[in-house]
């Protein structure tokens, strides 16, 4: 089981790797759900450590819905990001109805050609998570998908999770459980969740668990210690 930690500058991933993150999800705006992050960020910090990052694609706030110039800009953004040797890209494109957005995502995909691909949490925004697990397993370029199970809190939505998490098991497809992931629970939802790949924090294995502070490696050392040593699944 990995540990993916959300980083925002270059100190971030530095420090991630030093602290034992598996991973790096490079981000702008952690407050607004991510933007991609700055040509600079990202090169300085695939060149800087040798966890893999994962960079966000996301043009603005506003919602996961992309009309012709944001699927531009994204397409252009996912060159970018394959060019300066990342590890993978961070996207979610949904339709007005609630449903993945087929026409977007595949081309997204095209362009994406060598890179992990992992669904972000706009799979919790959807109309039918069980959907669009079935949906987005059809794309054997999706390695990964994060999700709490909903529009929850993950530690809220134990069910949710684990019929998620079910429905991913004989597929190509990896499962990454976050949002609401706290060190202080994170070890009952280990006891209580089905087995996944990988856990993904932000603003908790920060300094006084607030986005506004550099990440807090106490923390990340204490949560990968308790995965490490983690318990089967209370039945």
């Amino acid at each position: 089981m990995k540990l993916e930690v959300v980083t925002t500058n270059l100190t971030d991933v530095k420090d991630a790797e030093k602290y034992g993150a598996d991973r790096a999800e490079l981000i702008t705006a952690m407050t607004e759900l991510g933007l991609t992050p700055s040509y600079g960020l990202i090169k300085e910090a695939v060149r800087s450590v040798d966890i893999p990052v994962n960079v966000i694609v996301r043009p603005h706030n506003q919602s996961f819905y992309y009309n012709d110039n944001d699927v531009q800009t994204m397409i252009t953004d996912i060159k970018m990001i394959k060019d300066l040797g990342a590890n993978g890209i961070v996207i979610g494109p949904l339709a007005a109805d609630g449903t993945f957005d087929k026409e977007v995502l595949e081309r997204l995909l095209e362009v994406s050609v060598g890179l992990d691909v992992t669904i972000h949490r706009a799979i919790d925004f959807a109309r039918d998570q069980v959907e669009a697990i079935k949906f987005l397993q059809e794309y054997k370029e999706i390695t990964t998908i994060l999700t709490a199970g909903g529009n929850y809190n993950a530690p809220e939505a134990v069910d949710q999770v684990n019929e998620l998490i079910d429905l991913a098991k004989d597929s190509h497809v990896k499962m990454m459980i976050g949002n609401g992931l706290k060190l202080d629970n994170v070890e009952e939802f280990l006891q209580k969740v089905k087995p996944v790949d990988a856990l993904h924090f932000g603003s908790d294995v920060r300094i006084n668990k607030s986005v506004m502070n550099p990440l807090d490696g106490e923390r990340i050392k204490a949560i990968k210690k308790i995965m490490s040593s983690r318990k089967p699944p209370i039945n």
